[in-house]
C-alpha cells in the first residue's frame, strides 16, 4: 500500500525538525521542503535572521532532512510573499493601521501557495511545525484546537485558514509540550535542539519598521500632529507607521502626566493622544470574517475571544451587523484594541473564527 505524501514546511528551527520527524515515524511520505521567501539576502542579514523566511535557514533545514532521511527541495515564494505579505503589511501602516504580517503569510504563502504546488506533485498533505491541532468536528467541519502546549498555542495566528486548507494540514506539535519538542529534537540533531525561536517580523530584522517601509516606498513619511481628544494640538508627531494604539514609550511629549496613543486618523495625519483610561473599550468592529467551526453567526453568540497574540482570553458577545462586518461586545472593556489586528474567537479550546479589526 502506497504511503501517504506529506510535504513539511522546514524552517531549519526546532518545531518544523521535530514536525517532519513525527510524521515519518507515523509512516507517511515524507518530503522537506524551505520557502525562499525574502528578496535576496545579504549573508549578513541571512546570518542575522533566525526566523523562517532567512535563506540561512537552508542549511539547517537540510542537515535535518539528511539525518531524517526524508527528500529535501527549496521552493521560490517569493513573488507570492512580496505581494502578500510585504505589500500589505506597507499599505496597512500607512493607512494607520498596525498589521499581522505573520497571519497573512500563513494563508496566502505557507497554506494557499504551498499546499497548491503540493498537491500539484502528488502529496495530499502539507505539514508544519506550528503549536495547535486541526480536528474534524461533528458538524462535518474542520477547525482548530489550542495546542496541548497551551503556553506555545498558535491557533490565534492560523485562524483564516479556509476548510480545504485544513483539510489537507497536519500539524504533529501541537500534541506536545515545548519542553517535550525540545528533547524530541535532541535525537535528531543537538544543534537545533537549542536554536531559540524567532521573534521579530522576519523581513525587517532590524525591527525599525519605518526606516524600512521610508525604504521600501521611497518616500520620507510626513510629520503631523498629536493632538488631545478635543483637537488640541499638543506637539509633532515623526509620522503614523511609528505608532500603535496603545503606546507610552518614545512619543516625546512632556504633558505633566502619562500620555498614550489612542488613535490614529491617517487622513488627517494625526496622532490622537489621552489618558490610560480612554484605550479601554468593550466594542470592537470586525471585517473579513472567517469562520471555522460553523458556518455561520446566527443571532448573538457569546465566546472568549482574543485581540492579540499575548492577550488573555476575555468573554464577549458577537453578532453580524451586517453581511461583512462584526460586532464584538466584551463583558469587562479590553485594553488597546488596535485596527489592523486580528479578534479570534474561541469556545474553550476551539477555535470559532476570526476577523480583522477595524474600529473600535
Amino acid at each position: 500500500m502506497d504511503r501517504e505524501k506529506v510535504v513539511v514546511g522546514m524552517s531549519g528551527g526546532v518545531d518544523s525538525s521535530v514536525a517532519a520527524y513525527l510524521l515519518k515515524e507515523q509512516g507517511y511520505d515524507v518530503i522537506g521542503v524551505t520557502m525562499q521567501i525574502w528578496q535576496d539576502e545579504e549573508t549578513d542579514i541571512q546570518e542575522e535572521n533566525a526566523g523562517c523566511c532567512g535563506l540561512s535557514a537552508v542549511d539547517d533545514a537540510r542537515r535535518v532532512a539528511d539525518a531524517l532521511g526524508i527528500p529535501y527541495y527549496v521552493m521560490n515564494f517569493k513573488g507570492e510573499f512580496k505581494d502578500s505579505v510585504i505589500d500589505y503589511f506597507v499599505d496597512e501602516y500607512q493607512k494607520g493601521n498596525t498589521p499581522n504580517p505573520c497571519i497573512a503569510c500563513n494563508r496566502y504563502v505557507k497554506w494557499e501557495s504551498m499546499l497548491k504546488r503540493s498537491l500539484a506533485i502528488g502529496a495530499k498533505y502539507i505539514a508544519t511545525g506550528h503549536y495547535a491541532r486541526v480536528i474534524e468536528l461533528p458538524n462535518g467541519r474542520y477547525t482548530l484546537k489550542k495546542a496541548v502546549g497551551i503556553r506555545k498555542d498558535q491557533t490565534y495566528a492560523l485562524y483564516n485558514l479556509t476548510q480545504d486548507q485544513l483539510k489537507h494540514t497536519l500539524m504533529p506539535v501541537g500534541e506536545y509540550s515545548k519542553e517535550e519538542v525540545r528533547k524530541i529534537a535532541e535525537k535528531i540533531n543537538v544543534r537545533i535542539a537549542n536554536k531559540p525561536d524567532s521573534q521579530e517580523i522576519c523581513f525587517v530584522p532590524d525591527n525599525d519598521y519605518s526606516a524600512f517601509i521610508e525604504e521600501y516606498t521611497n518616500k520620507k513619511v510626513p510629520e503631523g500632529n498629536f493632538v488631545d481628544m478635543n483637537g488640541k494640538v499638543l506637539g509633532r508627531h515623526k509620522g503614523i507607521i511609528n505608532y500603535t494604539v496603545g503606546q507610552r514609550k518614545g512619543l516625546g511629549l512632556s504633558l505633566g502626566k502619562p500620555a498614550f496613543v489612542v488613535e490614529i486618523r491617517p487622513d488627517t495625519n494625526e496622532v490622537v493622544i489621552g489618558d490610560n483610561s480612554d484605550v479601554f473599550s468593550d466594542t470592537l468592529y470586525a471585517d473579513n470574517v472567517n469562520l471555522m467551526a460553523i458556518e455561520e453567526i446566527e443571532g448573538k453568540l457569546k465566546v472568549e475571544a482574543k485581540i492579540r497574540y499575548s492577550h488573555k482570553p476575555a468573554l464577549c458577545t458577537i453578532e453580524m451587523v451586517d453581511e461583512d462586518t462584526l460586532k464584538c461586545v466584551f463583558d469587562e472593556p479590553q485594553r488597546a484594541i488596535t485596527p489592523g489586528q486580528a479578534v479570534v474567537f474561541y469556545d474553550g479550546d476551539i477555535l470559532i473564527g476570526g476577523g480583522n479589526i477595524i474600529r473600535r
